[in-house]
């Protein structure tokens, strides 16, 4: 199998009438979405006609049906398609526009009349609802098929970084091909799973659902954003579509155990509760568990550079509440190590930068070579031959198990008066407080301060936190500032924006 658009194909002819995917809109089966993709990879296949070389084919559309047909479509065409948010500010799509320079954008006539407003450089402009009216050509569209090979790029997903040029992480059709089986073998997805998708497009673990559905014939639900607003519908709305999987973001399954919506609920048709994205407290965790004792729960772990997950833990014992759950170790085909400064392997229990190699690596940075090379390098383990590693830029240490326990991002070690400080250590502590449903700490580098920002209903005192902090960490790791919030500000991919709450730190607001 040299391409994921195969991969589907495969899939959509043994399930033809099948439903392969919902919104709130409409549903469609395997046959039509393989139509309605085959008419779009036609069309772009014939614009084409006149251009050379990989044409990747821009996506603004919303999380919907209609998105999918175009990646599957883009797939079909031989090109990589490129997922972008439609709430993008116009100048972080101009850098996606000139980082491209070429090929397609599928737009609706809501959404295309922005578009006037920026340098499409020789991107194409195309409705979406003129695209799949087109005849099918199905031969011309499977003899490019026929060309592509598993290491070309099947997508281009661009970080959410908050500074600078956005970088586009260009993932190989082989990455998908082998999550998506993994994925199958491990948790036993098969034609009679129902995903229940939160992630949005333009955020790697929409791959689960996605390519879970394409290569198993599962049935994929695309969970209105409306419904995540109000968590106590949730548990309602998977019982109605009878959604038996999902893969959530840890901050979704937080908000959920916070709001009590767990205490009365039935939720007969779920299974499996994944996550992934960021730390999944304990606390939160266990009242899950608590709820819904027979589920299976498993942490996944993974940068957008290794196609979305490349270690597993799954869940098999009640942790307490300060423990640190383990990202586990990592999954077929891969490999993690965890280097100290010198590039050698850490010893267990020591903390080092964990890096990452296999099959399902990015092919690196689309159209930034620089960039691309300081993040692949060659693995220091291995002078032998080439052998590409990605450094995430991670913190993490074996246990004596084996596992691998993840403490936070590089950038989150702090020198403070004198110490080396992990402040993702401090998060996970004040998180398990009874007090605090989620928490933040970042570090006011001018101010020489922790600061911890709170999630909590209650009127809290720096002095009496750090008095329950105390108990599990040393006095030089309580924070020197305490900010209560209702809500901690979200990214629009559902994790905490750190950028924003270091912001307010620089300018002192609450």
């Amino acid at each position: 199998m040299n391409s994921a658009i195969l991969m589907f194909d495969r899939t959509a002819k043994r399930f033809q009438d099948k439903i392969a995917v919902e919104d709130e809109h409409e549903q469609v089966s395997f046959s039509v979405l393989r139509k309605r993709a085959l008419s779009l990879g036609s069309a772009l296949l014939d614009s084409d006609k006149e251009r050379e070389g990989i044409q990747p084919v821009i996506v603004y559309m919303p999380r919907s049906v209609k998105a999918v047909v175009c990646y599957l479509g883009a797939m079909y065409s031989g090109n990589p398609y490129v997922p972008v948010d439609i709430e993008i500010p116009n100048h972080r799509l101009q850098s996606i526009l000139e980082n491209m320079q070429t090929g397609h954008i599928i737009t609706d006539a809501e959404h295309m009349k922005n578009l006037d407003k920026l340098n499409l450089h020789d991107v194409k402009p195309h409705i979406y609802d003129d695209l799949v009216d087109s005849e099918i050509d199905e031969k011309a569209v499977m003899d490019k098929v026929s060309l592509v090979i598993d290491s070309d790029p099947i997508y281009v997903m661009f970080t959410s970084g908050s500074t600078g040029v956005p970088k586009g992480v260009t993932i190989p059709h082989r990455g998908i091909i082998d999550y998506a089986k993994w994925l199958r073998d491990t948790f036993d997805f098969n034609e009679s799973t129902v995903l229940g998708n939160q992630a949005p497009f333009y955020f790697d673990n929409c791959t689960f659902d996605i390519y879970t559905m394409c290569l198993t014939g599962a049935k994929m639900v695309i969970i209105p954003e409306v419904i995540f607003r109000f968590s106590n519908k949730l548990p309602e709305f998977l019982n109605e579509k009878q959604i038996n999987t999902i893969f959530w973001v840890p901050t979704v399954l937080i908000s959920v155990a916070n709001s009590g919506a767990l205490e009365n609920a039935k939720m007969p048709y779920l299974k499996k509760v994944l996550f992934c994205g960021e730390a999944m407290p304990n606390k939160q965790l266990n009242i899950w568990r608590r709820h819904f004792p027979d589920l299976l729960y498993a942490n996944l772990y993974g940068p957008t550079e290794i196609t979305d997950a490349c270690t597993y833990y799954i869940v098999d014992r009640e942790f307490a509440d300060f423990d640190p759950l383990p990202i586990g170790k990592a999954r077929r085909n891969m490999r993690a190590v965890i280097l100290n400064e010198e590039n050698k392997p850490v010893k267990a229990g020591e903390i080092g930068e964990l890096c990452i190699l296999g099959s399902a690596i990015s092919r690196g940075y689309w159209n930034n070579p620089e960039v691309t090379r300081k993040a692949f390098v060659q693995n220091p383990l291995c002078p032998q031959y080439d052998d590409r590693m990605y450094r995430t830029g991670d913190l993490a240490y074996f246990a004596e198990d084996g596992n691998i326990i993840f403490v936070g991002r590089g950038d989150s070690q702090i020198k403070h008066r004198g110490n080396r400080i992990e402040l993702g250590e401090i998060e996970t502590v004040a998180k398990s407080l009874a007090y605090i449903d989620n928490a933040c700490v970042v570090y006011d580098g001018e101010a020489q301060e922790i600061v911890l920002f709170a999630e909590t209903n209650e009127s809290l005192m720096l002095r009496k936190v750090n008095m329950d902090l105390r108990k599990i960490v040393p006095a030089y790791m309580l924070p020197g500032r305490l900010v209560c919030m209702d809500k901690l500000p979200l990214t629009p991919n559902g994790k905490i924006d750190r950028v924003l709450l270091k912001s307010k730190i620089a300018r002192k607001e609450e």
